[in-house]
C-alpha cells in the first residue's frame, strides 16, 4: 500500500505540474473570449499554446514548479496513517527527478536543498483533515513563488465590519498588480485567526472555477468583490487589457471578538492542482475535472 500511495503521489506531482485542471482551463479560455485587446487576447492566446504544448511533451507549463503542498482526507479506517508524510515526502523527491520539478525548497542556512524536501519537516506542506470512511483523498497543490509573494495577511479592527474586509482584498489585488502573473485566481480566508484565515484563502483556491460558497451570503460577496477586482484595470498580464482575475473564492471561519482575520493568497493564471482517491484496497481513481 506504501508503494501504491508513493507512487500515486509521484503522478499528481507531474499531473499538477504539466496539465491544467479542465475547469482552470475553461477559465481562461473565457477570459480569452472576452478581451478586446490585441494585445491582452494574444497573452492569453500565447498562455493557452504554453499549457497545450505542456501536456503534449509532459513537460513542466511553467519553470517555478512552486513549493509543494498536499491536501489530505485521511479516512479512520485507511491503513496508513502516521508514515504517511515519509511516504509523501519520498513522492516529493522522486517526482523533482522524474518530471522533473526545480528543486525549490531553500534552507535558510544551507540553502537549496536540491529534492523540493526542507531538512526541518514543513516541506512539503501537509494539510490533514481526519474523516470518516476508509479512503484517502489526496491534493497535490504545486504553488509558485511569484504570486505566493504577493499573498496578504490583515489583523482588521472589527469595527471596520465587511466594509473594511471587501477593501482588504481589493487593496491586497491592487498591491499585486502584475507581480504574480495575472489573470488571478483569489482566494480570501475571513475570520478565524492570523493561520486559519491564511489557510481558508489557499484551500479556496482548490474550489473549481465559477462554483460558489454553498451560503448565498458568502457567494454574492464573491461575485461583488470579483467584480470589483477586474474594474482595477491591471488585466491580463498587467497589460490594462482582459480580466485581472477569472474567479474568486471566499472561505469563512467564526472569529475572536477582538479580531477580524482576512487572509488573501493569490494564484498565478497556473492554478495547478491534481487529486486522487485511493481505497483501503489500493484502488486509485484520479479526478480530473473536464
Amino acid at each position: 500500500m506504501e508503494q501504491i500511495v508513493e507512487d500515486t503521489a509521484v503522478e499528481l506531482l507531474r499531473i499538477s505540474a504539466t496539465e491544467l485542471p479542465g475547469d482552470v482551463l475553461e477559465g481562461l479560455r473565457r477570459a480569452r473570449e472576452r478581451t478586446e485587446g490585441v494585445l491582452g487576447r494574444s497573452q492569453l492566446e500565447n498562455i493557452l499554446r504554453n499549457v497545450e504544448i505542456a501536456g503534449e511533451r509532459s513537460l513542466p507549463m511553467c519553470q517555478d514548479t512552486g513549493v509543494i503542498s498536499f491536501f489530505v482526507r485521511l479516512g479512520d479506517g485507511f491503513p496508513i496513517r502516521s508514515r504517511l508524510r515519509e511516504i509523501l515526502v519520498r513522492a516529493t523527491r522522486r517526482a523533482t527527478e522524474e518530471v522533473p520539478l526545480r528543486p525549490n525548497a531553500v534552507d535558510l542556512f544551507e540553502g537549496n536543498t536540491g529534492d523540493n524536501v526542507g531538512r526541518n519537516g514543513y516541506v512539503p506542506h501537509l494539510y490533514i483533515d481526519l474523516v470518516e470512511g476508509d479512503k484517502l483523498e489526496l491534493i497535490a497543490m504545486p504553488k509558485g513563488g511569484g504570486s505566493s509573494n504577493v499573498a496578504a495577511l490583515g489583523m482588521l479592527k472589527p469595527g471596520v465590519g465587511l466594509r473594511g474586509v471587501k477593501a482588504f482584498v481589493i487593496e491586497a489585488v491592487a498591491s499585486a498588480g502584475s507581480l504574480g502573473c495575472p489573470p488571478y485566481l483569489v482566494g480570501v480566508g475571513v475570520g478565524g485567526g492570523e493561520d486559519i484565515c491564511m489557510y481558508l484563502a489557499k484551500r479556496a483556491l482548490l474550489r473549481p472555477v465559477g462554483e460558489r460558497n454553498p451560503d448565498p451570503r458568502v457567494a454574492a460577496l464573491e461575485e461583488e468583490l470579483l467584480e470589483k477586482v477586474n474594474e482595477l484595470g491591471i488585466g491580463v498580464m498587467g497589460l490594462g487589457e482582459g480580466p485581472t482575475a477569472y474567479d474568486l473564492h471566499i472561505e469563512v471561519a467564526a472569529r475572536h471578538p477582538a479580531s477580524l482575520p482576512v487572509g488573501v493568497v493569490i494564484s498565478c493564471w497556473a492554478l495547478r492542482h491534481a487529486e486522487a482517491v485511493i481505497s483501503k484496497d489500493g484502488e486509485v481513481t484520479i479526478r480530473r475535472v473536464l
